[in-house]
């Protein structure tokens, strides 16, 4: 049997369900996902491992219109990822209509020539078949629109599993043929205090005010095996600091006597017990990065180079 083994982009506007569509497809949580729009805010690679192939998914933050410098960085993150990659997959939610947004992303897609390009029609199970077909029909024109004609259109639901098996053979289908770049026991590349700040980050978006979650960056600032634990009882130590732009937000995240930042620590120590494997002591504090997202330094000290 040829062995297939290559790099898919999976690029689209904001909240067109990239990360929850890299989840279902490595089979477990490599991203963190939101209702919140930008909520990726840096490439992350999840690894799907089949017999015939391995796809490397390359989740990239949603291209925009940036207000801020973060926003330039996080567009210059995903054409960057569409630089270097066999196969780009974009996202095209089947319960929205094609926008500017949509339209922006599609001829970014245009630009990586020798890449073949898919389609991937997601949230199908929020609409009705005949929907469906309206909206696959404007997927299909969208192309010709920038002088291209897709490789395959795949509708799926990520949430529900529907074809996304279909989809993993598709896009193995498509990639060259080659040796494997990760082990098979490996999902991603992520380190793991970077897996856990985004974790603490997806737990402190939830409910927040609209003008809230692009002000949130998380940085751990220790992780380690607690000292003089009786054997077969182990315990990780971490300490994280949540960054927020004003002292008005610290308070929102704080909440009335520390409530709010009591349950975003217990939701996220689920996820982060999950992930390492141990019982975990989290301990989480607050800190004020006046217009972080604005600033240079400050963008270097949270991990946006």
């Amino acid at each position: 049997m040829t062995y297939r083994s290559g790099l898919v982009s999976v690029v689209g506007r904001p909240n067109t369900g990239k990360s929850t569509l890299v989840n279902a497809l490595t089979g477990e949580k490599v991203a963190i996902t939101s209702s919140r729009p930008q909520t990726t805010r840096h490439v992350i690679r999840g690894v799907v491992h089949r017999p015939a192939g391995q796809l490397v998914l390359v989740d990239t933050p949603g291209l925009h219109k940036p207000r801020t410098l973060l926003g330039q960085r996080l567009n210059d993150e995903v054409r960057h990822a569409l630089a270097d990659v066999d196969v780009v997959a974009v996202t095209l939610p089947a319960n929205e209509s094609i926008g500017p947004g949509d339209r922006r992303v599609t001829a970014e897609a245009a630009a990586v020539k020798r890449a073949p390009k898919v389609a991937v029609v997601t949230k199908t199970d929020l609409v009705t078949p005949d929907q469906l077909m309206v909206h696959l029909v404007a997927v299909a024109a969208l192309a010709e629109q920038n002088g291209f004609t897709w490789d395959e259109v795949i509708p799926i639901s990520a949430r529900t599993g529907e074809q996304v098996d279909l989809l993993t053979d598709l896009l193995i289908g498509l990639l060259p043929e080659g040796e494997a770049f990760f082990p098979a026991d490996q999902v991603t590349d992520e380190p793991d205090d970077v897996r856990i700040a985004e974790l603490i980050r997806e737990a402190a978006l939830e409910g927040v005010r609209d003008e809230l979650p692009h002000s949130i960056a998380v940085m751990v600032e220790e992780m380690r095996p607690r000292e003089d634990r009786p054997p077969g009882r182990p315990l990780t130590d971490i300490h994280a600091t949540l960054y927020v732009e004003r002292t008005s937000q610290k308070a929102i995240i704080i909440g009335h006597k520390g409530s709010r930042l009591r349950d975003v620590g217990q939701t996220a120590r689920r996820d982060i017990e999950a992930l390492l494997g141990v019982p975990v002591y989290l301990d989480l504090h607050v800190k004020v990065a006046k217009d972080w997202q604005r600033d240079p330094k400050q963008l270097r000290k949270l991990g946006f180079d």
